[in-house]
């Protein structure tokens, strides 16, 4: 699949960090690019910087993932590629112990099914509801490609800190759908790829304080340095463009293994 004019995408969580990122690379390539964000202010302004379309979505609700991909759909036709983007994270213990009183607090059930819903389901929905508008498209090769999907986990989905229960979770469950996903739609002709990027600069981790970044940070191999949102998505163009990558996943981490905390 040769990035070109010829194609759109959708790229949920588009509005910044990684899917911006995404968004912008594709367009690059002369991709007619939709966005699904929450964040309506900052989508409406992508979209427009990069010639494309933005509808607010919540991808974890059926209805509104629904309706986001035809109000996309519309103006830019039937997408080939699906980048999922959207994603939370959180910081919860299984189960903590306060220092002061003792007092022992389970981890709030509400807080880990937000996180999934978010994170898993809300690829799972994207993902399952673009392959079935690519499954209506003619292939585009002799190899009878119809499309690419490629859903975001993070290292945590093997390299968990503490408190990321809920998170590694979620992106641990978007890392093992590759595979089975792949082999659902392989007849289909669309593939099915899953990034798993490290520490990134990214509104996350912009937010954390100097001294928890240098901690990370240190667990760098080369280059020292948080990614790039841009070579995040340099990733994504890669695996879109490169037909025989399928069913895999790639660590985008400089080498990195996340520690215990």
């Amino acid at each position: 699949m040769k990035l070109s004019s010829d194609f759109s995408a959708i790229v949920t969580g588009g509005a910044s960090g990684l899917g911006e990122a995404t968004a912008r690379g594709l367009a690059e390539k002369g991709v007619k690019v939709g966005i699904f964000d929450m964040n309506e202010e900052r989508g409406e302004q992508v979209a427009k910087e990069i010639g494309g379309v933005f509808t607010k979505v919540n991808v974890a609700d059926n209805d509104s993932v629904d309706a986001g991909f035809d109000f996309v759909r519309a103006v830019n036709g039937q997408e080939r590629i699906l980048v999922n983007c959207a994603g939370i994270g959180g910081g919860i213990k299984t189960v903590a112990r306060k220092r002061d009183t003792g007092e022992i607090i389970p981890h709030d059930p509400a807080a880990y099914i937000r996180i999934i819903n978010i994170n898993l389901i809300g690829s799972f929905l994207c993902a399952s509801k673009s392959a079935a508008g690519m499954m209506t498209l003619d292939p585009i090769d002799s190899d009878g490609e119809r499309g690419i999907v490629i859903n975001t986990a993070s290292v945590a989905a093997q390299d968990g800190q503490i408190g990321q229960v809920a998170y590694a979770s979620s992106k641990g469950g978007i890392l093992s759908m590759a595979l089975p996903m792949a082999r659902d739609l392989a007849r289909e002709g669309i593939r099915v790829n899953t990034i798993l990027p490290g520490f990134y600069e990214t509104p996350i981790y912009e937010q954390m304080k100097p001294e928890v970044k240098e901690n990370l940070r240190a667990h760098v191999q080369f280059p020292v340095r948080f990614g790039q949102p841009k070579e995040y998505a340099q990733v994504v163009e890669f695996m879109c463009e490169h037909g025989y990558i399928n069913a895999e996943y790639i660590r985008t981490d400089a080498g990195a293994r996340m520690p215990p905390r």
